[in-house]
Parts: structure tokens; C-alpha cells; sequence
């Protein structure tokens, strides 16, 4: 795969003068269309694996433009990361590509969200089902291990129009699995405890389709030998597109789920603050 290099620019980031700005750390451009980014961590920041905060950057007035952005590190993390799409005439990404290490980030340090444990009811499989940058909240709960602890095995699909939109999750996963700290966990003696479930809608790859007519049609179950699908094992998050979204949960209750909420776990959960 031809690995995409990013333009270079000169375009200068407005550094804000406020107490909740963080400094970038690193830059990463997936495709001309996705990057990612870390920052330095308030120390005063607690926040749950799945969750997200505003972030952004001041305005020519100086005022601050903010927007919802799922921490994509885990709650450990000494750092915060987030993945992001590029939208040119985005009034924040548009500008937020461009940031470079050294640069600074306002952060609103108020973590809130539906992607979190706590919403689900105890169960036996977790699915976690993203379009694009969806995937961000679960690359948190991923490297989380409370989500190995909880669940017997953890199921991540991705999906995205083209391969090279993939690469963030692919390369994600081979780090948790091969990671030291994660070996007991998720390692090599048992790789099925997280499976990945990569799928494009439009270039060809080893899997290719919608993931709902891909649950519709049983493809997903024979694919991966699931016969019991339902509410008595089955636990599922969702991040993508108001259609995704809409879709999955469908989909999910004519299974039986419910939708759960912080105030009253139940079976699936919805983020509702992202689209994308």
C-alpha cells in the first residue's frame, strides 16, 4: 500500500490564552481524509474509557470554536488522542489539520458520554460497531482492560469506504494484541478474546458491504461462527452516522436488545454526540 503523504503547509495555528488550552505532542495524517493527534493531559483530567470532550481552537475574534471529539487513549494514558476527519470548508477541521506538534488545542475538560461500561448491563460478548471515525471511542475501551475483565470476547467492526481508511483500526489492533502490558489479557494465547472486523463499502477488499446488510443477510454470524445472538449474552456500542446509528439499533432490537443510558444499563448503547 502506497503510504499517503500529507502536503506540507505553513499555515499557522492560533495559540489560545486560555487555562484549558493543551499542547499538541504528535501528528499523524492516515489519508488525505484522517488524521490523528495527541495532546498533553490536564492533570486534573479523569474521564471513562469511551468517552468525549470539546475540543478545538480560537476563532480570528477570539472567540473559541469547539466540537465533540471522542478521546480516542484510554483512561490510563498519560496522553489524550483523538482521530478526526478532514472536512476543507469545516469551520474546525478545515484548520484543525493543520496542526502541528508544538501547537496548542483548547480542551474543555468535562468528559461526558454514552459509550462506557457502566451504561451496559453484565454480559458475555461485546460488540463495538464504527463507520469511519466511529471507531474512536473504541480504541479507547479496546486498550482499556476492565473490557476483558467484563466481557468473554470483544468484537470490533469497522467500516469505511476505502482500505487505506482501515489502517488506523488494523494497526490499533495489532498494538493491543501485541502489546506487553495487554498480553494476559488480549496476547497471543488467545488471540479470539478481540476480533476485528474490518469491511469496505466501495474499494475491494477480503470483506466488502454494509455492516447491516452484513448482519441482515447472516453473513457476519457464519463469518464468525456466532449461532446465539441475543439479549441473554449479547452486548453492543455504536458510533457512526445518523444512519448507522438509526440502522444498528433496528437492527439490534429486533433481537431483543434494549437501548441502555448511564442512569439505566440495559443491553446496547448509542453515541449520540457523534456523527460522521
Amino acid at each position: 500500500m502506497t503510504e499517503y503523504t500529507p502536503v506540507t503547509t505553513t499555515t499557522a495555528t492560533k495559540v489560545p490564552t486560555l487555562p484549558d488550552a493543551q499542547t499538541v505532542l504528535d501528528v499523524k495524517h492516515w489519508t488525505d481524509r484522517l488524521f490523528s493527534f495527541r495532546v498533553s493531559r490536564p492533570q486534573s483530567l479523569r474521564f471513562r474509557s469511551g468517552e468525549f470532550v470539546m475540543i478545538g481552537l480560537l476563532k480570528d475574534d477570539g472567540k473559541p470554536l469547539l466540537r465533540a471529539y471522542s478521546i480516542a487513549s484510554p483512561a490510563w494514558d498519560d496522553e489524550l488522542e483523538f482521530y478526526s476527519i478532514k472536512v476543507q470548508d469545516g469551520p474546525l477541521t478545515s484548520r484543525l489539520q493543520h496542526i502541528k506538534s508544538g501547537d496548542q488545542i483548547i480542551l474543555r475538560p468535562k468528559p461526558v458520554g454514552t459509550l462506557v461500561h457502566d451504561a451496559l448491563l453484565p454480559g458475555n460478548r461485546l460488540w463495538f460497531f464504527a463507520t469511519g471515525t466511529g471507531i474512536a471511542p473504541f480504541a479507547s475501551l479496546i486498550r482499556e482492560p476492565q473490557t476483558y475483565e467484563d466481557y468473554d470476547q470483544i468484537i470490533l467492526t469497522h467500516t469505511c469506504r476505502e482500505v487505506a481508511e482501515l489502517e488506523y483500526g488494523r494497526q490499533l489492533v495489532d498494538q493491543v494484541k501485541n502489546d506487553e502490558l495487554m498480553a494476559e489479557l488480549v496476547g497471543a494465547k488467545n488471540l479470539q478474546k478481540l476480533v476485528y472486523y474490518p469491511t469496505t463499502t466501495r474499494e475491494d477488499s477480503p470483506k466488502m458491504g454494509r455492516i447491516t446488510t452484513l448482519i441482515k443477510d447472516g453473513t457476519l454470524f457464519g463469518d464468525l461462527d456466532v449461532t446465539d445472538f441475543g439479549p441473554d449474552k449479547d452486548r453492543a456500542m455504536v458510533c457512526g452516522s445518523i444512519g448507522l446509528n438509526t440502522d444498528i439499533k433496528e437492527i439490534l432490537e429486533s433481537y431483543g436488545l434494549r437501548e441502555g443510558a448511564n442512569s439505566e444499563p440495559a443491553e446496547y448503547v448509542v453515541e449520540k454526540a457523534f456523527v460522521g
